[in-house]
């Protein structure tokens, strides 16, 4: 099973998406879509499961979503520190039991394996800038196991 992972498009897709994610089986939005539009376009490469990130207000996501793709279980949320867990992510943590917890909002790569789960953030899709390195993520996973890959997208 492919999983193509995003986060922070803030209003813009970049049309190598479309491209870079054609064949997978499921899409994870990791939070700040900005217009609803974005997700419809995500859709129609594939399923797509998408969380409410901070700059979404009036937007009709949720804070958090839990998915099983195959024999994982992944836990969506746009604001997480995978070092210092908010109690009540925690809690959530221990009652869903994920395999992973894909984030967004740093704009920053991550990709660590903290207690058994695995933390991964797919970086900043968003417009191009000169500050920001930006990036997508495709998980390949047979069964428990995953494979990852950062895509950048070089402006």
């Amino acid at each position: 099973m492919k999983i193509g992972v995003i986060s922070d498009t803030h209003d813009y897709l970049d049309p190598r998406i479309l491209e870079l994610f054609k064949g997978v089986d499921h899409i994870i939005h990791a939070g700040d879509v900005g217009m609803q539009i974005i997700i419809f376009e995500l859709e129609q490469i594939a399923p797509t499961t998408a969380v409410l990130g901070n700059t979404d207000m009036g937007n009709p996501l949720k804070l958090t979503e839990t998915v099983t793709l195959g024999d994982l279980k992944f836990l969506v949320q746009h604001i997480v520190n995978p070092h210092a867990l908010e109690e009540k992510l925690q809690l959530r943590l221990a009652r869903t039991r994920p395999d992973v917890v894909v984030f967004g909002h740093t704009h920053k790569a991550f990709n660590e394996v903290i207690n058994g789960v695995r933390f991964f953030n797919p970086g900043y899709a968003g417009k191009p800038n000169h500050a920001t390195a930006r990036s997508v993520a495709i998980l390949h996973c047979e069964g428990k196991e995953i494979r990852t890959e950062m895509v950048p997208l070089e402006s």
